[in-house]
């Protein structure tokens, strides 16, 4: 596979312009020059561009982009992370059509639309009863500030972070490793990183992050985040040792 930077933008509906700019901040080089000058692109450097116009959907910064593509390695894993992300948005926008269709068909027919159910996939509400419930109304408080204080390119950098992490849990998971590995303590440290990096978690850590473990297993909405029981309790006993040893 050898394209021309004018068949790259024409396949890829971005500009030639576009492109080189990418090149010039260091973001896709061209695979190579040809005598012509122009620039030509092989099967790497086009997987390369699919990422970052992805990512540039999901609404990160060329910075940002940039960031998380030197983060990466391998292309395979990259676009599984990324695939994951896009059917979590799906799932959202599946849940708006739902929602929409419902309040046509409820006017349509001369009723009153259900309030509960004309909001749903708008936002991350939905779980504040739950939140409120099992950790106060002060984690729910400065946990909701955080996030709406966010930019969209954060919210999506955020995302992608989380999609990651997940991902390595299932793989370490597939892979039947010990809970207590050096490689499963490594990912239950992010994990604690990731989750302390939240305003208003509780001041318990250690109880907080084995409670989060045990939800993991008990709640479906999490299970299916690491590819089913088995792998969420995989994360919950890796939780559980990292959280005995160095909590």
């Amino acid at each position: 596979m050898d394209l021309s930077i004018h068949e790259v933008a024409t396949l890829t509906g971005t500009t030639s312009r576009t492109l080189r700019h990418y090149d010039e901040i260091g973001l896709l080089a061209p695979t190579r020059i040809a005598r012509n000058g122009y620039r030509h692109y092989d099967r790497t450097a086009l997987v390369r561009l699919q990422r970052i116009l992805l990512l540039r959907e999901l609404g990160l910064g060329l910075p940002q982009i940039a960031d998380v593509l030197a983060r990466e390695t391998g292309e395979v894993a990259a676009l599984t992370t990324h695939l994951d992300l896009l059917r979590q948005e799906r799932a959202r926008i599946d849940r708006q059509i739902t929602a929409v269709s419902s309040t046509i068909h409820a006017l349509e027919g001369g009723d009153n639309p259900m309030a509960e159910k004309m909001f749903d996939g708008f936002d991350h509400t939905q779980y504040k009863d739950e939140v409120i419930d099992r950790w106060g109304a002060d984690a729910y408080v400065r946990g909701d500030a955080w996030w709406r204080g966010m930019s969209a390119a954060e919210k999506a950098e955020w995302r992608q972070r989380v999609a990651q992490l997940n991902d390595q849990w299932k793989d370490a998971a597939s892979r039947r490793i010990a809970p207590d590995s050096a490689q499963a303590q490594a990912l239950a440290e992010r994990h604690v990183h990731w989750l302390t990096g939240v305003p208003g978690i509780p001041t318990d850590l250690k109880a907080y992050v084995t409670g989060l473990g045990d939800m993991y297993v008990a709640d479906p909405r999490f299970t299916e985040n690491y590819g089913g029981t088995t792998g969420a309790e995989f994360v919950r006993d890796a939780l559980r040792v990292y959280a005995a040893t160095r909590l």
